[in-house]
């Protein structure tokens, strides 16, 4: 079947017919359509033509079926004038013409004329054959036929239906003309690449090639231009072996070809009126130093244009289509060859040059924008934890505590009467102006046995008087050594009395005691019943690994010792020496400010203070599967919400180190102590 892009209003090209004066035979006209080499077009018409001859036919047309199921004419016979309303036929033709495609059998229908008289038989009838192929039905041809005998109408039906094998075999021709067309082509091309492949260097390579192409399609000039840069440089002209860039020739032929990649097209001149390419370039070159018809076609390497060849001849002389496509093949087959010969043909620093640049080309450019994306991430998160640094600490489990905390017992066995505070209550000191009484003792029964004491003391007084009345010493002795006894007991019992109001010797806050639910019950001499602590002045303990341990004695080590020995002699001192003792004192300040880490406890994980490190103990005990040192710590300010027995985290600053070492120090320290490095 002949291409889609057949014009149906094209005119046939009149195969050469037999001597002037002579009429062609039927065989004649066959013989002609078997040779005939023209355009299908003119193929499908003439080919109707000879048909319609042979079948008698009073016309003849052939319709292609579009993929959309619409009847396409290709040609008809005989031709209608330009504008001129279709024929009744061919309108019936193509409105019958998919329904017969679709059942690809020979269809015959009676066709009635306008001038036909009722009744009359039909004699016109219209003949469809399909135009079979690898796919079913394609297309078929439509005949009118005078049907005047029934045999002679069948033997002209089949002879419509042998005749059309002849569009077959035209297909075939082309298709064979097409091949050996190609084989020409590939041969031309492999014939100019065997004289290039035989050199190693690029110049000659590139030389033989433009001296090869010159040659075949007979060209004045052929340059081949490598794109450097931004810009195209002349690399080779046929005939030519010293190339000057300040030449105004190579000057021009640089643009032309510049244009060309630019575009990434084929530039050729003269142009066709279609052409939508610009090639002010190329009609330059053709000005200055033709006039020549130019062909200027990209080198492409993995689809991008990496040079341009560009080839000159007489203007008398154009590029035909078949010459251009022969030398988009010998391009293509040669860039691949050419540019591995640029690539290395190199000295050693050109080539690390080119290698480095290629290789920031691949790492900027444009593609796998997501893969550089991660990887600069990846890089950057590297560098960034190899280069910076940081914090490097301590961290371990912390709890609170108190310097000094004070338990009040119970003043004597009784009965707990009023509780006044609860836990966490701020209390004020004994002796001090507004002294908080923390709970009192039930003292009736003291009371009573005070009253008993006195009346013993009064009793004892009396027998005294009496006996000393007598002159009886030895009464009076007796007596007066009861009187000793009961005052004895009633200064006890009134000590007992003055002490059932509970008072706490230190100012603070109520850390333990919650009693008001415990009242009426009898408690025993000494028995705990609130701790007061002083809250101003708090401490920690924490929890260092053995893995981090060394590394804080190493850093607070000294200070703690000289701290010790410091708050030792101050401890001796007393107030002795108030010149020595405030020496000591400011040494201790001075050691305060090296602030040792900070702190944070649990219930105010946002509130971070500041500490010193006061005490390492060198004895490790287990907590927590695993062995730790206690680090006792002294806070530098305190919080009213803190207590003791508050836990948290603790941080101990050593000093600054690479982000890398300290996120990798457990899994390298682990790696170093399973592999004995």
């Amino acid at each position: 079947m002949p291409p889609d892009n057949v014009d149906s209003s094209a005119r046939p090209a009149q195969p050469a017919g037999p001597r002037e004066g002579q009429l062609p035979t039927l065989a004649q006209l066959f013989e002609q359509l078997s040779k005939y080499d023209g355009p299908v077009e003119g193929f499908l018409t003439h080919l109707v033509q000879t048909q319609c001859l042979a079948a008698d036919a009073r016309g003849g047309a052939i319709l292609r079926i579009s993929p959309e199921g619409r009847p396409q004419v290709l040609a008809v016979y005989p031709a209608a004038e330009p504008g001129s309303t279709p024929p009744v036929w061919l309108a019936r033709a193509a409105e019958i013409a998919p329904q017969v495609a679709a059942v690809g059998t020979t269809d015959v229908r009676p066709l009635h004329n306008p001038e036909d008289l009722y009744g009359q038989p039909v004699r016109t009838h219209l003949t469809l054959v399909p135009l079979t192929g690898g796919q079913g039905a394609r297309g078929l041809a439509a005949y009118v036929l005078d049907k005047n005998d029934e045999t002679m109408f069948a033997a002209r039906v089949e002879r419509l239906e042998l005749t059309i094998v002849l569009m077959g075999l035209h297909e075939m021709r082309l298709s064979l003309q097409r091949r050996n067309n190609d084989l020409k082509r590939l041969r031309v091309s492999m014939d100019t690449l065997a004289a290039t492949n035989e050199h190693e260097k690029f110049a000659a390579s590139a030389m033989s090639l433009c001296n090869e192409m010159a040659s075949t399609w007979r060209c004045e000039r052929v340059s081949i231009g490598v794109l450097k840069g931004r810009y195209v440089q002349v690399k080779a002209v046929s005939g030519t072996e010293k190339i000057s860039r300040k030449m105004k020739l190579v000057q021009d032929i640089e643009a032309a070809m510049e244009e060309s990649l630019d575009q990434d097209i084929e530039v050729i001149l003269p142009a066709s009126s279609e052409a939508a390419y610009v090639s002010r370039g190329g009609s330059e070159l053709s000005r200055r130093h033709g006039p020549s018809a130019i062909v200027s076609l990209p080198l492409r390497r993995e689809g991008k244009p990496v040079g341009v060849v560009t080839l000159e001849r007489l203007a008398e002389s154009p590029f035909t289509t078949e010459q251009i496509e022969a030398l988009r093949l010998t391009c293509e087959l040669a860039t691949p060859r050419l540019m591995d010969l640029h690539k290395t043909d190199r000295w050693f620093g050109a080539k690390f040059a080119r290698g480095v640049r290629s290789g920031l080309g691949v790492l900027v450019g444009a593609k796998h924008t997501w893969l550089k994306m991660v990887a600069i991430l990846v890089f950057g998160f590297l560098a960034f934890a190899i280069l910076a640094k940081g914090d490097y600490t301590a961290a371990g489990g912390m709890t609170l505590q108190v310097r000094t905390q004070h338990v009040i017992p119970a003043p004597f066995e009784g009965i707990l009467k009023t509780v006044n505070v609860e836990v966490n209550e701020p209390v004020i000191g004994a002796g001090l102006e507004g002294e908080t009484i923390l709970a009192e003792m039930d003292t009736a029964e003291l009371r009573e046995r005070l009253a008993a004491a006195r009346a013993e003391r009064s009793r004892a007084m009396n027998q005294a008087e009496q006996a000393r009345n007598e002159n009886q010493q030895v009464q009076v002795q007796i007596a007066e050594s009861d009187i000793e006894k009961a005052n004895a007991n009633i200064h006890l019992l009134q000590q007992r009395i003055a002490l059932a109001s509970i008072k706490s010797p230190i100012s603070g806050a109520v850390v333990s005691g919650d009693l008001r639910r415990h009242l009426g019950r009898r408690y025993e001499l000494g028995k705990e019943l609130f701790q007061v602590a002083k809250i101003e002045n708090m401490r920690a303990e924490v929890l260092v690994g053995e893995d981090q341990i060394a590394e804080v004695m190493e850093k607070y080590g000294a200070d703690c010792r000289r701290r010790n020995n410091i708050q030792r002699e101050l401890d001796s001192l007393g107030a002795t020496d108030p010149a020595r003792r405030r020496k000591l004192e400011n040494q201790i300040a001075e050691l305060d400010k090296n602030v040792g880490g900070r702190l944070a406890a649990l219930g105010h994980a946002g509130r971070h203070f500041d500490f010193v490190v006061e005490r390492i103990t060198p004895v490790a005990r287990p907590a927590e599967g695993k062995n730790v040192f206690p680090v006792r710590i002294k806070l530098l300010r305190t919080a009213a919400w803190m207590r003791p027995g508050m836990t948290g985290v603790a941080e101990i600053y050593i000093d600054r180190r690479p982000y890398a070492y300290i996120w990798t120090r457990r899994l390298v320290n682990w790696v170093r102590m399973k592999f004995w490095l």
